[in-house]
C-alpha cells in the first residue's frame, strides 16, 4: 500500500511512524509534513485545504489510502471530497465532524441521547449571554464554539474573568468566527481523561485512555495551549471505569449519530471529567488527540493500516484491536513565547542520540539549510516508552534534556499524577 496522511504536527508524524512498522505499507507520502515526517515520508507542498491538489496528487501516484490528521480539513469536508472520488479516505465527513467544529452541536446530540455532561446554556447575543453570565456562581467555564486550535475554553475563577473571557471571545473577536457564538457552562470538578476511539458507525473500538496536559507551566498554571504533554494508559483508572464510559458516552454517542444520519467514521476523542456522580463530557473532537497520539500509538501492537481499511470498508467489528502491557509519557518541547507570540528559526540541537524506547516526534520544525530549526509553538514531541510509568517518564526527560534550541520550554510535572495515585 501507498498512504498518504494529510497535515504537518507531531500527531501526524506519530501516524506515519507507526504506519511504517506495517509490513503492508510500501510507500509513506505526508502533506504538507515537517523536518522529522521527511525521515519516514516524502513530503509533498501541497496545503491540508487544497483538496482538489491533494486528489489530483493521490490519483497520479497511485495511492491507496488518505488519512486525515487535524481538524480543519476534515471540518471542511476533505472526507466528502474524496469519496464522490471513490478515493478511500480514513477520517469523519464534514456533518460528523461538527461533533468538533460546534459545541452546541456537540452539546444539542448529547442532550437528545442522554450522554452526561455539564449543564450549559448557548448564545449568539453577548448582552443576554453577560446577563446570565452574572446571574451564575463561580467558577464558571466559557468556550468558543466553534474551532480554537484547544484553546478557546477558559475557566474562570471570579466574575470579572468571567465577563472578560466572553467580552474577548464574543466582543474582541479573540478566536474569530469560532466565537460568534458561546456555550456558557458549569464548572466540572474531578480528574480529567482522554478516551479515543476506533469508530465505524455502531461499532466502537476503544483505545487505552491517556490524559493530556493543557496549561502552559507545572502544576496546570498558566493559559490553555493545544497540550504541553500526555501519557498512556492512566494507572489509576481501573478497567471498570473504562467500560463504563464506553457503554454510557461512546457507543450512544455513536449509535446517536448513526440514528441522526451522520455516521462517523474514524477516530472519536471523548474528553471525559470523571466527577462524584461519574464520567461526563467535557468535549469530542473527530481526530485523533494531539499530544495524547504521541502516547497512544507506540503502545498499538495491531497493524494500524489494518485498522484504518477495516473502518473504511465498514467492518472494524471483525478486527480485535492489541496493546503493549506497558506505558509512555510524551513532553512537549515549546517554543518560547507559546501559547502566545514565539519566535520561529531557532536551529535545533541534540536530536539523534535517542535509545530503544525514546522517539522524537517533530511537530513544529523545518529542515533548513542551516539545519533543523523551529517552525511552530509546539516544536517537538519527545516520547520515552518502558514497562513502568516512572520508567517511561525518565526516558522522555533524559532525551528532553540533551535536545536544546534557543529558549526551548517544556513543563517537568508530566505524568505526575499518574505516579502520585
Amino acid at each position: 500500500m501507498n498512504v498518504l496522511v494529510v497535515g504537518s504536527g507531531g500527531r501526524e508524524h506519530a501516524i506515519l511512524w507507526k504506519l511504517a512498522q506495517s509490513p503492508k505499507v510500501e510507500k509513506l507520502y505526508c502533506a504538507p509534513g515537517n523536518g522529522g515526517t521527511a525521515q519516514l515520508a516524502v513530503n509533498v507542498p501541497i496545503p491540508v485545504h487544497d483538496f482538489a491538489a491533494l486528489a489530483q496528487f493521490v490519483k497520479e501516484e497511485g495511492i491507496d489510502l488518505t488519512v486525515v490528521g487535524p481538524e480543519g480539513p476534515l471540518l471542511a469536508g476533505i472526507v466528502d471530497f474524496f469519496q464522490q472520488r471513490s478515493l478511500p479516505i480514513f477520517g469523519p465527513s464534514a456533518k460528523a465532524a461538527m461533533i468538533e467544529g460546534s459545541k452546541s452541536f456537540a452539546k444539542c446530540l448529547m442532550k437528545r441521547y442522554g450522554i452526561p455532561t455539564a449543564r450549559y446554556e448557548s448564545f449568539i447575543d453577548y448582552q443576554s449571554a453577560l446577563a446570565y453570565v452574572k446571574e451564575q456562581a463561580v467558577p464558571i467555564v466559557i468556550k468558543a464554539d466553534g474551532l480554537a486550535a484547544g484553546k478557546g475554553v477558559v475557566i474562570a475563577g471570579t466574575q470579572e474573568e468571567a465577563q472578560e473571557a466572553l467580552y474577548q471571545i464574543m466582543q474582541g473577536s479573540e478566536f474569530g468566527q469560532a466565537g460568534s457564538r458561546v456555550i456558557v457552562e458549569e464548572y466540572m470538578s474531578g480528574e480529567e481523561l482522554t478516551l479515543l476511539a476506533f469508530v465505524d458507525g455502531e461499532t466502537v473500538k476503544p483505545m487505552i485512555t491517556s490524559q493530556d496536559h493543557k496549561a502552559v507551566y507545572d502544576g496546570g498554571k498558566g493559559p490553555n495551549t493545544g497540550g504541553m504533554g500526555s501519557y498512556a494508559p492512566v494507572p489509576h483508572l481501573s478497567g471498570k471505569l473504562v467500560d463504563e464510559v464506553v457503554e454510557t458516552i461512546v457507543k450512544p454517542t455513536a449509535a446517536g449519530m448513526v440514528k441522526e444520519g451522520i455516521p462517523f467514521c474514524g477516530v472519536l476523542y471523548t474528553g471525559l471529567m470523571i466527577t462524584e456522580e461519574g464520567p461526563k463530557v467535557v468535549e469530542f473532537n473527530a481526530r485523533f488527540g494531539d499530544p495524547e497520539t504521541q502516547a497512544v500509538l507506540p503502545l498499538l501492537e495491531t497493524d494500524l493500516a489494518d485498522i484504518f481499511i477495516a473502518a473504511i470498508n465498514g467492518e472494524l467489528s471483525s478486527i480485535d484491536i492489541a496493546w503493549k502491557r506497558e506505558s509512555a509519557v510524551c513532553v512537549v518541547m515549546a517554543a518560547p513565547g507559546y501559547p502566545g507570540k514565539y519566535p520561529k528559526g531557532a536551529v535545533i540541537e541534540g536530536i539523534g542520540a535517542e535509545t530503544d524506547g525514546q522517539v522524537v516526534f517533530h511537530a513544529g520544525t523545518k529542515q533548513t539549510e542551516q539545519g533543523l530549526v523551529t517552525d511552530g509553538g509546539r516544536v517537538l514531541g519527545v516520547t520515552g516508552i518502558a514497562g513502568s510509568l516512572a520508567e517511561a517518564r525518565d526516558a522522555a526527560y533524559a532525551a528532553a534534556d540533551r535536545i536544546s534550541f534557543e529558549g526551548k520550554h517544556y513543563r517537568t510535572d508530566i505524568a505526575a499524577s499518574g505516579l502520585r495515585k
